[in-house]
């Protein structure tokens, strides 16, 4: 039986990565990064989406496997890469470790030069990610709305992130021509990826957590002896 790590190895992202590019990208399902996205976005769901229910968008159509021990290594993997989406949350840009990292495509080095410095804003870093994470949106989209209308600064991180799917950046005039983002700005979107997902995390803790109502001492009757031992009636002492 597959045990799903708390987080996958270089060895485990490379096998799924590998999995997901002969069985699902040929079938409209999730490359790594788009499964990151996707992954990330169920990490601070307002409402909880059982597996059962958020596999079959990564596969695009049900794969067949080769046997029951494939199924069994490729369901650890899944939920070794969720599990590794849900620690990530829990931490921001200054203390995330390495190995709970976003997983995106990015080029060899990021500072790039001469030729390639010329077309670095044909690269479209970080938009598989960003069209996973709201594919996940869309399974609790009524709840998000209700999150998105009553918090300003969660609308301002979507706004981020719909730029990195699309490309492109809406001015306060819808009617306007958008404005198309350059390599540098998707950069500065993906590196702060970290710290955007704590927040979002912070508060659908605090929004998932119950309240213990308060509870208050039944009032005694104003001509009852006062609970204070004074002798004399609730309404001539504490009750005055």
């Amino acid at each position: 039986m597959n045990t799903p790590p708390a987080y996958l190895d270089d060895d485990q992202i490379e096998r799924l990565a590998n999995l997901l590019e002969q069985r699902a990208v040929p079938f409209r399902g999730f490359n790594l990064e788009a499964l990151d996205g996707y992954l990330s976005a169920l990490a601070v769901s307002p409402g909880e989406v059982p597996m059962a229910e958020w596999e079959a968008p990564v596969w695009g159509k049900p794969p067949r496997w080769d046997d029951p021990v494939e199924r069994a290594e490729v369901e650890a993997l899944l939920i070794g890469h969720r599990n590794m989406a849900n620690a990530r949350v829990r931490h921001g840009n200054d203390d995330l470790p390495d190995h709970l990292a976003p997983l995106l495509w990015l080029p060899e080095d990021p500072e790039l030069q001469d030729a390639e410095a010329e077309q670095e804003d044909d690269l479209d870093v970080g938009r598989d990610w960003a069209l996973g994470f709201f594919t996940a949106v869309e399974l609790r989209e009524a709840q998000w709305d209700q999150w998105l209308d009553e918090n300003e600064w969660m609308e301002d991180i979507f706004d981020l992130f719909d730029r990195l799917a699309s490309g492109e950046m809406v001015g306060e005039d819808p009617a306007e021509p958008a404005t198309p983002i350059d390599y540098r700005e998707r950069l500065g979107i993906i590196a702060g990826l970290p710290d955007m997902l704590a927040d979002l995390n912070h508060y659908r803790v605090d929004a998932l957590t119950p309240r213990e109502p308060i509870r208050r001492d039944p009032t005694p009757d104003r001509n009852a002896p006062c609970p204070c031992g004074s002798g004399k009636k609730f309404k001539k002492c504490c009750g005055a």
